[in-house]
């Protein structure tokens, strides 16, 4: 019965993953004997050992920048349909992962009743719009031990919708 559930939380971690936008080889299969524990796991602890990013660095990986790009809201809602497994916008909702309302120049780890990754809460991190879009790319990069387990949203002009959606929200 207990392998049964444990293959059950596997499944149902690799749809969420699917679902927003994380890639399902992340969640691959635990070896037979392995206890459920392990298996669920976030997919971001293989970057934990990677290099974090200052906290006031907005590199990309791809080289844009946010200020270089336009949002359209409209899209961005679009676009955080696969968010919507994890997080929402209305304010004091917390799901697997916190409300993201009023995240622009919220600091990290701040989210009432949500519990943080302590790489997370002490990244030292404050949400600026240039921030987001640079952790949006790859959430892991920037936040090394991060529970968020999403793959990152590649395309520059998707990450700018995305936070103009969420700049819609209220706090």
């Amino acid at each position: 019965m207990s392998k049964l559930r444990g293959y059950l939380g596997l499944i149902a971690l690799s749809a969420a993953l699917a679902a927003c936008g994380g890639k399902k080889e992340e969640a691959a299969a635990p070896a037979a004997e392995a206890p459920a524990a392990e298996a669920a796991a976030p997919a971001a602890a293989a970057d934990a050992g990677a290099t974090k990013v200052a906290a006031d660095a907005t590199d990309t990986l791809d080289g844009t920048k946010f200020a270089d790009m336009k949002g359209d809201a409209t899209h961005g809602e679009a676009v955080f349909a696969q968010c919507k497994t994890c997080h929402v916008i209305e304010a004091g909702v917390n799901r697997i992962g916190p409300s993201l309302a009023g995240i622009v120049g919220r600091k990290a780890g701040e989210v009432a009743g949500y519990s943080y990754s302590a790489a997370n809460k002490g990244s030292g991190i404050t949400w600026t719009a240039e921030k987001l879009y640079q952790y949006l790319e790859k959430p892991a990069r920037v936040v090394p031990g991060t529970k968020m387990a999403f793959a990152g949203l590649a395309k520059g002009q998707d990450r700018a919708d995305v936070i103009a959606y969420l700049s819609t929200a209220a706090k």
